[in-house]
């Protein structure tokens, strides 16, 4: 039963990359300029504002996936 688990395992990752790609390619697709402005703003965010916006982000991310699983 372990390799079922270890194939289902790299399946179901595979296929969430392939989904945060589809996400993450939404606003340049729709909004090019203004992506392009947003990037460009958190190229000035100090490293520490930024580590705090990731670790929100991670934790608002592991609730829901606790949440929906």
């Amino acid at each position: 039963m372990k390799g079922g688990f270890e194939l289902n395992f790299w399946h179901e990752l595979a296929v969430a990359f392939c989904l945060m790609m589809v996400i993450e390619g939404i606003v340049p697709f729709i909004a090019p300029r203004r992506w392009r402005s947003m990037v460009q703003f958190l190229a000035e965010v100090d490293d520490r504002s930024m580590r705090i916006m990731g670790l929100i982000s991670m934790l608002i991310g592991t609730g829901v996936l606790y949440l929906v699983n």
